[in-house]
């Protein structure tokens, strides 16, 4: 049995932060149910990668929806309002992502909530939070990697801004959603109240980045200093950290002691002993690691590194990385299937409870796939 057995959320999210912590709530085993507006669904159905689709809905949407069911109404309409607060009645938690007002202006805010279920945990998700003049204002992945500093962590010097490869806000927002949630049932019960959980994608990626924002902070305001040669890393480490072009491919060096990890290559790096050297001149220091490392292959230089216990691996695409042992042997990809008995291969999630992999084969569901079903159980009683 899993933890979040019998418990029953409702689902008003669109797009990633709220659906991928809507995804892990169903992997621990609760029972999410999707509400997305008839025929077209939720939105993320049409915004595809890479134009990908799967039975009319894009692979981004299955991705993020799979072990979910999906009741379709229309929240305008007075007759499925109805029928959305029967189910209030009977969920434990339900989520949204609306912008500040919304759940308001239709009779589904937290305090309406309260009323039809005194102990209904309510979770929402904004982009700056309730109040303030960026209240209202669109909260997008890379609008917020953008004005939180977090695109001044990446890439070299002299790229300027350059944002992740993924939506590295929403998806931080979502696991702190999770975190919330989890912490509103401990405290409903012991209280036997309804519980109010609240996140933005400003605040997430801000404590994404407590590290780095402590140190500006604590710093005289020194911004973060990136380096500017090829597979320069992190703006606040020294060097050797950072990847290094091989004969054959790349290489990832890690903290160490730099005196040693030379000496190991066979250079001497002594002209650096003073520490504080490897972080004023880590661009140079990485360019002398770089034209050495690249005489030989990753794999002679990790046979010799590795010996040494110096940090150190290769750089994988995701090919590579797909014919490595440990995806078999860890279960990393799990295949689901759908209502037509389609398949799609994806990855599961990363927790185990006592020994067991959580695995799911229930892809994302059809519009409205389960209303017979919800209607019939939760309404109808």
């Amino acid at each position: 049995m899993r933890p979040l057995e019998g418990l029953v959320v409702l689902e008003f999210c669109q797009f990633l932060a709220g659906p991928s912590a809507g995804l892990k709530l169903a992997d621990l085993g609760a029972r999410v149910i999707k509400i997305e507006r008839p025929v077209k669904g939720e939105a993320c159905r049409q915004l595809s990668i890479k134009d990908l689709f799967v039975d009319d809905s894009s692979l981004l949407f299955h991705t993020i929806n799979r072990n979910k069911e999906s009741f379709a109404a229309d929240l305008k309409n007075p007759d499925d309002l109805v029928l959305i607060k029967k189910l209030i009645e009977k969920a434990d938690i339900m989520t949204h992502n609306f912008r500040p007002g919304v759940m308001e202006k239709i009779g589904l805010d937290f305090e309406n909530a309260l009323a039809i279920n005194p102990q209904i945990i309510y979770g929402t998700i904004t982009g700056y939070g309730n109040e303030g003049p960026w209240a209202k204002k669109p909260g997008q992945d890379l609008l917020l990697q953008s004005l939180s500093g977090l695109s001044w962590l990446s890439g070299r010097k002299s790229q300027g801004p350059v944002p992740f490869g993924l939506a590295v806000a929403d998806l931080m927002c979502g696991n702190h959603f999770v975190q919330g949630i989890l912490a509103a049932l401990l405290k409903r019960a012991k209280t036997k109240k309804g519980v109010l959980v609240e996140v933005s994608l400003l605040e997430s990626i801000l404590d994404v980045q407590f590290e780095a924002i402590t140190s500006f902070l604590n710093d005289g305001g020194q911004q973060p200093e990136r380096g500017d040669i090829k597979g320069s890393a992190h703006a606040f480490l020294s060097a050797p950290y950072g990847v290094y072009p091989t004969q054959d491919g790349y290489l990832s060096l890690a903290m160490g002691d730099l005196i040693f990890i030379g000496k190991t290559l066979g250079l001497d790096l002594n002209a650096f002993a003073d520490k504080h050297l490897w972080f004023e001149k880590r661009d140079e220091i990485r360019t002398i690691l770089s034209e050495r490392i690249q005489t030989q292959t990753s794999d002679y230089w990790i046979e010799i590194l590795q010996k040494e216990g110096i940090w150190c691996g290769k750089v994988f695409n995701y090919e590579e990385l797909d014919n490595q042992p440990f995806v078999t042997e860890l279960q990393l990809k799990q295949t689901v299937k759908n209502s037509e008995g389609e398949t799609l291969v994806t990855t599961r999630s990363p927790i185990q409870l006592d020994g067991e992999i959580l695995l799911s084969e229930k892809a994302a569901p059809k519009v409205g796939q389960d209303n017979l079903v919800i209607h019939k159980e939760f309404i109808q009683q």
